[in-house]
């Protein structure tokens, strides 16, 4: 009996797949997305323009470094570090080609709860020096900067984590509604604590529970202690920069390099508080001296660890959250696709790794993707390009920054977050395609006002999911009587000479967020396979026959389904009546399906929709209007389609999504 177990399991062993060199290439390509673009790099094509986004995000990187570290409570320089290590470790590891990471407000305003909290302001004098500390900076600064390391190496753990455990096919939950409202009510946040800089203020640093109004209540209470100075400074800086920006904006398509007016207020305020010392004159706070060079890296303090859980958490959520969010907007624009666990890996080395060389947490901001798609920008080669530039500035520039006035740092980090706080006008987005939508992002928004992003981000996301759960068990699938009309029709029309090439798909379950995915997942499946594969007529026959008959049952024909027609153009019929509701990631999806099928040469027909849904999808995408694509039944678009006299095969297909495996 022995030697039979021996040789059975000596059997299984043999069988087990043995890795070979091919799996490990795939795997490293996989887990570095570097070795998979970066080979077929083309040189005379995306040199030039990733050159010039490098040097322009460059710009971006480092004011927006030195504004995010004073945000995070630290010492302006480690904000330089924050550009430039993150971006360096997410080339190699991350799939979005215009994501560039680096500081981030989000994350900065979390890292300085725990900051403040474990070093408060009233410890040491922030301009006492220390020839021991690294960089010849202060104990206090360094205490300061350890907590930060701290946040960004136990939120990078959490990322890479979520990686291990495959978390990344969870995202899904989160929708658009919430992290909209999120990162606006973050950005609120974000303003309000610039607003001590940008009245030239003496403020005490203010958290918790309600901080925001307690902020504005201390404002308004100590009016008189206002330098007109430093408003007037701030006023003319924000006017100067929304103004210029725009001007770019409207330009772009005529001028190939845009001013980088951040660059340029930085140099001029600096020249003029210099010459006119208003630090002593005036009494003007500035950015203070920046060392040169890099210190050499040191394990990130781990007897705090436990100290700061809670942000870590919220820096690891919100900065993934919001990231993701960019380099889905990234990939959808520019038709790629990435793997939403493997830029769980890609963030989470990015905090890990730069915690060594005194990063404060790092993720993804809207401002520099834009940047990146305004430039030009193809691939991550424009920020390594940027990476280079920064160094510059550690090693030469950085001194000369230290006559840079607060107001304006703030001001720059205000008009910054423009693009999240003009996202207050998604709420008539949302009003007009689903008044629910509407209620989460206003709850989640004043969640977020109210305590925290993170704890806005669980609200929206908790909400989300009990609201779908308690509307599902009314959801009601087509009836009997319909499929038999359906039936009826498609027959009456076979039995005609001329033929047009379709594809009925009927949806039999709401679409909302927890479904929309699977939804165009397995829609462009059917869609490449029908492109791909070709059958006779007589077994196309017995598909639709057998496809209407099991429909009837939540039954599938998908193997026959996936064989059709020759790559002539086709049309595809949406049957919704199965709609029973729908969210704003539905209305989405549906554009989103309409828009490729446009792309790939297949009119796409909507039968039996409400009104609301044509209402959503109208209000939501540009669809053709010269085309109807809206009708009363599936008969009445067959007939639109007859009489149009496209191709002369007919093909007909059910896809039904039972509740049970849309969840799984």
């Amino acid at each position: 009996m022995t030697g039979a177990k021996k040789k059975k399991k000596s059997m299984l062993w043999g069988k087990m797949h043995t890795p070979q060199c091919e799996d490990i290439i795939q795997w490293c390509r996989r887990r570095l997305p570097i070795l998979d673009w970066a080979p077929h790099y083309n040189l005379k094509e995306n040199l030039l323009p990733d050159t010039v986004s490098g040097i322009m995000l460059a710009v971006q990187q480092v004011t927006q470094g030195l504004a995010f570290a004073v945000l995070s409570s630290v010492h302006p320089v480690f904000g330089l570090y924050g550009s430039l290590f993150p971006a360096i470790i997410y080339a190699i590891f991350g799939m979005g080609r215009h994501v560039a990471t680096g500081t981030f407000a989000l994350t900065s305003l979390i890292s300085a709860n725990a900051v403040e909290r474990i070093v408060p302001q009233n410890i040491q004098n922030l301009t006492t020096p220390s020839n021991t500390s690294v960089l010849g900076l202060s104990d206090f600064e360094m205490q300061r900067i350890h907590v930060a390391v701290a946040v960004s190496f136990l939120g990078g753990v959490i990322q890479v984590a979520m990686f291990v455990l495959q978390l990344g096919s969870a995202t899904f939950v989160v929708t658009e509604p919430v992290i909209s409202a999120m990162t606006t009510g973050a950005a609120t946040h974000v303003v309000t604590s610039q607003v001590k800089y940008l009245l030239g203020m003496k403020m005490p640093y203010i958290s918790g529970p309600l901080g925001f109004f307690y902020i504005y209540a201390y404002v308004f209470e100590n009016i008189k202690s206002v330098r007109l100075e430093a408003l007037l400074l701030s006023l003319l800086s924000i006017v100067v920069l929304v103004l210029v920006k725009e001007l770019n904006e409207q330009f772009k398509r005529k001028i190939k390099v845009v001013l980088p007016v951040d660059l340029v207020l930085i140099i001029a305020a600096s020249f003029a508080c210099y010459c006119t010392n208003m630090e002593n004159t005036y009494g003007l706070e500035v950015v203070g001296h920046i060392p040169q060079g890099i210190p050499s890296p040191r394990a990130p303090p781990m007897n705090i660890l436990s100290a700061v859980i809670t942000e870590a958490f919220g820096v690891a959520l919100v900065g993934y959250v919001a990231s993701l969010a960019l380099a889905q907007g990234s990939a959808k624009k520019f038709k790629y696709s990435i793997d939403d666990n493997q830029e769980f890996l890609a963030h989470g080395l990015s905090n890990i790794v730069s915690s060594f060389f005194f990063c404060i947490p790092s993720a993804a901001a809207m401002g520099r993707t834009a940047g990146l798609y305004s430039t030009g920008a193809k691939t991550q080669v424009a920020c390594l390009i940027s990476c280079i530039f920064v160094l510059i500035v550690i090693y030469a520039i950085g001194p000369l920054l230290y006559w840079l006035p607060m107001c304006v740092l703030a001001s720059i980090i205000v008009v910054g977050l423009k693009g999240m706080l003009i996202q207050f006008r998604d709420l008539k987005k949302y009003w007009n395609v689903d008044k629910i939508d509407w209620g989460i992002w206003v709850s989640t928004y004043v969640f977020t006002i109210c305590f925290a992003a993170n704890v806005g981000l669980l609200f929206g996301v908790v909400c989300t999911i009990a609201i779908v759960i308690g509307r599902f068990p009314r959801a009601m699938t087509l009836s009997i009587k319909n499929m038999k009309e359906m039936e009826f029709k498609v027959k009456t029309e076979m039995d005609s000479e001329t033929l047009q090439q379709v594809k009925i798909i009927s949806i039999n379950n709401p679409l909302v967020f927890l479904n929309a995915k699977k939804f165009y997942t397995d829609l462009m499946n059917i869609i490449q396979k029908e492109n791909a594969c070709n059958q006779p007529l007589d077994d196309i026959s017995k598909c639709e026959q057998n496809t209407l008959l099991n429909s009837l049952s939540n039954g599938n024909c998908n193997e026959e389904v996936s064989q059709s027609c020759p790559n002539e153009k086709c049309s595809l019929i949406l049957d919704c009546s199965g709609f029973t509701f729908f969210d704003y990631s539905g209305v989405s999806m549906l554009v989103e399906v309409y828009m490729d099928c446009k792309g790939r040469s297949v009119d796409v027909l909507l039968a039996h929709c409400t009104a609301s849904l044509i209402k959503g999808m109208t209000y939501y995408g540009n669809l053709d209007s010269e085309k109807p694509i809206f009708f009363e039944s599936v008969s009445a678009a067959i007939s639109h389609i007859h009489s149009n006299k496209a191709s002369d095969k007919l093909l007909f297909g059910n896809l039904d999504f039972p509740t049970m495996s849309l969840l799984s």
